[in-house]
């Protein structure tokens, strides 16, 4: 069965969101290294890893769907930071815009009543759900303890102990 080209397309167009999340957070991760935030950027260097392994998660279920993705133009990021707080507060409203566009990908799919789709969404809903309470307890968490050069140290001690795991294939 052919896929629907509506959901495809939504599909495609998520793959370039992805991989512009991990410019993104390349740019958080470049801000923080400058700091002598190493933890901070550790982080984000994993954030920018784990954006790719969506990315190219999604380009697997089309290609096993039949469908040939076409690789779009990634935006460039183009923000500044006064302040410690503002990539972290930027990383949460990206998580939430990321979250609407999984649920768009999601709706599209149930127009289209194309379950295999919405299985594989599945995944990224509850990903993202991860992905919007992490980058909120980073933004409470320096709120909270980054107000002082021993908490701050703290957090980013935290924050270099962070491992990437590569994901390994979509469970569908």
């Amino acid at each position: 069965m052919a896929m629907n080209e509506n959901v495809a397309k939504v599909l495609e167009e998520q793959i370039n969101k992805e991989l512009f999340s991990a410019y993104l957070y390349l740019t958080f991760a470049d801000y923080y290294e400058e700091r002598g935030l190493k933890g901070f950027a550790n982080w984000y260097e994993i954030q920018v890893k784990e954006e790719v392994d969506h990315a190219m998660a999604i380009r697997r279920y089309l290609l096993d769907n039949d469908y040939k993705p076409t690789m779009l133009a990634i935006e460039k990021p183009s923000m500044r930071f006064e302040n410690d707080l503002d990539p972290l507060k930027a990383g949460l409203a990206h998580e939430e815009y990321v979250t609407s566009l999984i649920h768009h990908c999601y709706e599209v799919a149930q127009e289209a009543h194309d379950i295999r789709a919405l299985q594989m969404l599945d995944y990224f809903v509850k990903e993202q759900g991860e992905e919007e309470s992490n980058a909120r307890d980073m933004v409470n968490n320096m709120k909270l303890f980054g107000c002082d050069p021993k908490g701050l140290y703290d957090l980013d001690r935290e924050y270099q102990g962070r491992v990437y795991t590569q994901m390994t294939a979509l469970p569908l």
